[in-house]
């Protein structure tokens, strides 16, 4: 607590006097760009990893970075996209997950979850396409390999779910919304992004690149592929690649 409140009173002392006009701004109302829905894991903090300033982001955090279908819960998580997306007209919205996910680990033992935290057992039920989809297709991967997985494909999941939502799919209808698949290496700092068209997570933007443009060839595979410190890299672009066969 102690260490809270020597933040504060620097928050107090040097960071607000520097930033008296942006105070100022956010005191007349909030216009956050992006909707960033991520895991309420203490490793993860959205406006540290991009950077952002005070006003950026508007955030939900749980966990596993889980979203509901539309209509599943009355909880906070559909209020909060709907007022996002509806009242603040954000038009972008990251779906974040990570590694060494607590919420993953979860899935690869139910049994013991229900009995020991019963509520955290029923939250993870909106992610049991998650679990069904790498129970009956990555069975041969040893534990940690397989959480690697869960974490890639939970965050596809909740995107799905996310879809499920009438002011979503109104603004996707439009071609005003972009949703998009993040995750964020904990042991690293690094940030990976889905790319539908590689069907892979990639670095950010990774396949803009001048120099394939100028030979007009397509971007090179990412150097780096979740998983890759344990796994071949053949096992990594399969395992990667496996949500494209959905």
């Amino acid at each position: 607590m102690e260490k809270l409140i020597s933040g504060l009173r620097q928050f107090q002392s040097k960071y607000v006097p520097t930033h008296k006009a942006l105070m100022a701004e956010l005191s007349r109302g909030q216009h956050p760009r992006v909707l960033f829905i991520a895991c309420s894991d203490s490793r993860v903090d959205p406006a540290l990893i991009t950077q952002a300033d005070i006003g950026d982001l508007f955030v939900i955090r749980n966990a596993g970075n889980i979203i509901p279908p539309y209509e599943a819960t009355n909880g906070g998580e559909g209020a909060t996209i709907e007022y996002a997306i509806e009242a603040l007209d954000i038009k972008q919205v990251i779906v974040c997950g990570h590694t060494h996910c607590g919420a993953m680990k979860g899935l690869l033992q139910l049994g013991e979850l229900e009995e020991k935290m019963p509520l955290v057992y029923n939250w993870l039920r909106y992610t049991e396409a998650t679990r069904k989809l790498v129970k009956d297709n990555y069975t041969h991967l040893k534990k940690e390999e397989m959480l690697d997985v869960l974490v890639a494909e939970n965050v596809l999941t909740q995107i799905e779910n996310l879809r499920t939502y009438p002011v979503v799919r109104s603004k996707l209808y439009r071609d005003d919304l972009s949703i998009h698949a993040w995750i964020y290496k904990i042991e690293t700092g690094e940030v990976l992004a889905y790319d539908s068209e590689q069907h892979d997570f990639v670095t950010p933007h990774s396949k803009i690149d001048p120099d394939a443009a100028i030979a007009n060839r397509a971007p090179s595979p990412p150097s780096y592929l979740p998983g890759a410190t344990r796994l071949s890299r053949q096992q990594s672009e399969r395992i990667y690649r496996g949500s494209a066969a959905r």
